[in-house]
């Protein structure tokens, strides 16, 4: 311990040595040149870089000009072709993501674990089965990225805590890394969570931040803010999150990414590493896909719920229900328009955003219905869904058995909580823990009776609205999630499209009453912005394939 300096913590000599091992393993072709990091304004998270515009990746000079192509000019429809047609080895493919990631890491804090070396084998037995004639399945050779949270044999699974750094390596992966081996995926890297899952800022004491590539002075959001970086910077062409308040579409928002929520227990989410008390599922997460591209979603989608063996063989708590063929979409939909709730009032950009899209969506022949504030219940969900959390304290108390700091985050979102007060739940603070848990129960059933009474009254295919008040915002003020967590209480799929960057607005102050972080305009000026589209629950193909509707309304034949 001598070598960290006398008085140095262990939770801190931990961390840093696991760190040195995840840096030991990458190759040294692979690091970034010092003569690069001299052009950059340090520390990154204190300025405004945006490190897409700069082209960073290829003046880093550790990709070559094909694997340069490979990784920034394809869709995964594109690299699935070609990896099935021969124009694409499974190991150039592989090799290429495999730099970019490492060079996307060292910049962003977005990778955990690496496992450059077995993803290069499994691609060369890839390559092998498709010169016998043989493709392993849907996904063939096509590189994936996972959460922290996803186990695979062989690495850790910390999920951002010091007190995990003693667990030894996971003996067995994860339901849904079993079914993406199978479907032909070549994992190879596991990504960047925050402490204790619980914030949108990436942040942990083991692997430090996770820095926006668009901006870095700004959150790349959370909790699969590493999946959300490292796409942005085109490090992985396909991502898994998990998503329990909006910890898929966080990040999506914050990168100017796609990302899908399926209803809960779709995809298999089976052998997670986790924190929580046994048995008190409270809020059921869903794991879902994030990518550049919104065919990049369906694909996975499909590929997993349409697999064979089907997901209910590989994961006893999913619902046995396959993909649904469903059809053309009607030309003429009707969208609910959720309108600004004055509690949670959009930043300037955000609402310029949701205006544009409805428009275009009028345009396109598509009906718009506006969705009174006091009919969607927002504010209500969200102190349920807080409520719900506060019934569990492992992830406080697994940070206090590894004697780590707290991050700066998760005290700005226990503050907003604590504003939030009991308006909707009163004199919940005195119940015990079983009548808590059933006035939440009954609470929640109540606003899903709401809703589904709206969605009868106004007689909607789907509802489009913002995933959040903000755009991405400065380091740890990002705080609630009214626009995305209510979707999770109520379990509606729900998807986010990327669309537009912010413009220059003058500077807002959030009012006592509000929970919004403030809008800095200067700060935030190019931040991507966002739409998100939801469905009725278990209407995850619908949701998918409106949402695709939505994007050509949008973008037309361009990609964003």
């Amino acid at each position: 311990m001598g070598q960290y300096g006398k008085g140095t913590p262990v939770w801190r000599i931990k961390a840093l040595k696991k760190r040195e091992e995840c840096e030991d393993k990458l190759p040294k072709e692979w690091v970034i040149p010092k003569t690069l990091w001299e052009t950059l304004p340090l520390p990154l998270e204190e300025n405004k870089v945006n490190l897409i515009d700069l082209d960073i990746i290829r003046r880093s000079n550790v990709l070559t000009e094909r694997e340069f192509e490979i990784t920034e000019n394809h869709t995964v429809v594109s690299l699935l072709e070609g990896l099935s047609t021969g124009k694409f080895t499974a190991l150039d493919v592989t090799t290429a993501f495999c730099k970019r990631a490492a060079v996307a890491g060292q910049l962003t804090n977005c990778i955990t674990e690496t496992l450059f070396d077995s993803a290069l084998a499994r691609a060369k037995e890839l390559d092998l089965m498709r010169e016998n004639g043989q493709l392993k399945g849907p996904l063939h050779g096509l590189p994936i990225s996972v959460k922290d949270c996803l186990q695979i044999a062989g690495t850790q699974a910390t999920i951002g805590f010091t007190a995990y750094l003693d667990q030894p390596p996971s003996e067995e992966n994860s339901c849904l890394v079993d079914m993406l081996l199978d479907l032909g995926a070549v994992l190879y890297v596991k990504t960047n969570v925050p402490q204790t899952l619980m914030t949108a800022d990436s942040e942990n004491i083991i692997f430090g931040r996770t820095l926006n590539p668009w901006n870095t002075m700004l959150t790349a959001g959370g909790s699969s803010g590493g999946e959300g970086a490292l796409i942005a910077l085109r490090g992985s062409p396909l991502g898994i999150g998990t998503d329990v308040a909006g910890s898929i579409r966080i990040p999506a928002l914050c990168c100017g990414l796609y990302g899908f929520k399926p209803s809960a227990s779709r995809i298999p989410d089976s052998k997670q590493q986790g924190y929580g008390t046994g048995g008190l599922r409270t809020i059921y997460g869903s794991v879902g896909p994030i990518a550049n591209d919104m065919d990049a979603l369906e694909i996975l989608s499909r590929a997993v719920l349409g697999a064979s063996p089907r997901p209910a063989l590989y994961d006893p708590g999913v619902l046995d229900i396959p993909w649904r063929e469903i059809g053309e979409v009607k030309p003429r939909l009707r969208f609910g328009f959720l309108l600004e709730d004055p509690t949670f009032p959009l930043h300037p950009p955000v609402r310029a955003t949701l205006e544009e899209a409805a428009s275009r969506l009028k345009d396109a022949g598509h009906e718009i219905i506006p969705l009174p504030v006091e009919e969607c219940h927002l504010a209500y969900a969200l102190e349920v869904v807080w409520k719900f959390f506060s019934l569990d304290d492992s992830a406080s108390e697994v940070v206090a058995q590894g004697r780590e700091p707290p991050i700066a985050s998760r005290a700005v979102v226990a503050k907003l909580v604590q504003e939030l007060g009991s308006r909707f739940v009163p004199g919940f603070e005195g119940m015990a823990p079983l009548d808590r848990l059933s006035i939440l129960n009954i609470k929640r059933g109540e606003i899903i009776k709401y809703w589904h009474t709206l969605w009868q009254k106004y007689d909607l295919d789907a509802v489009i609205c913002p995933p959040a008040p903000n755009t991405a915002v400065e380091h740890d003020m990002y705080g609630l999630t009214p626009y995305t967590s209510f979707l999770n209480l109520v379990d509606y799929p729900a998807c986010v499209i990327p669309f537009r960057r912010a413009g220059k607005f003058p500077d807002v102050k959030r009012q006592e009453v509000q929970f919004v972080p403030d809008y800095n305009g200067s700060s935030l000026e190019g931040a991507p912005c966002s739409i998100q589209v939801f469905t009725r629950r278990l209407r995850d193909e619908e949701c998918l394939a409106i949402s695709k509707v939505v994007d050509g309304c949008l973008h037309g034949a361009q990609a964003p």
